[in-house]
């Protein structure tokens, strides 16, 4: 486990600021402590110094998951964020979009989110902006990005892609094995 040289933190920051902007600093200076990103087999953890000081006396051969995984570095080093860091994106998300509850299925699955199946879109959302994927009842299901602004949004056929897929809570089912 190490920290992120300079290229690896800006990736992980850069993907992190298109979903929750500005709001990085309050992932890292929380009220209940100080937290750090690492760097562990090409996963990047998110974890508090207390809980690094401890993991520092595991072998690496041993530790398994430090802290909560929030994405992978693939073999060409670009970053993917994975569903786990969904619990820390939700409350910081700038953009978000609601689906309606015949449409939270079909997302679940992997799928993209149609203009049939949006309930709701933050306003200003531009095209190609990463959002957060909620449920009608405000229960965050997933992120991905926006396929079209919120203009567009109004004057689209209903078949047509809004949101993209990049993530859900279906993970935990589906990928059970190579989560961690």
């Amino acid at each position: 486990m190490r920290p992120l040289t300079e290229a690896e933190t800006r990736a992980v920051f850069e993907k992190l600021a298109k979903y929750i902007g500005e709001n990085i600093q309050l992932l890292v200076d929380r009220p209940d402590g100080t937290y750090c990103f690492r760097l562990h087999r090409d996963r990047v953890y998110y974890l508090s110094e207390k809980l690094l000081k401890l993991a520092a006396s595991v072998p690496r051969e041993s530790l398994v998951a430090p802290g909560t995984c929030f994405g992978k570095f693939t073999k060409s080093q670009k970053f993917r964020l994975s569903i786990t860091a969904l619990d820390f994106l939700a409350p910081y998300a700038k953009y978000k979009v609601w689906v309606k509850p015949g449409s939270e299925q079909s997302f679940l699955y992997g799928n993209h989110v149609l203009k049939s199946g949006l309930g709701r879109i933050t306003e200003n959302t531009a095209q190609y902006q990463g959002v957060v994927v909620y449920s009608m009842a405000d229960v965050p299901l997933g992120f991905g990005v926006a396929a079209k602004s919120t203009q567009e949004c109004r004057k689209v056929d209903p078949l047509a892609i809004v949101v993209f897929h990049q993530a859900d809570v279906g993970e935990y089912v589906r990928k059970e094995d190579t989560l961690t």
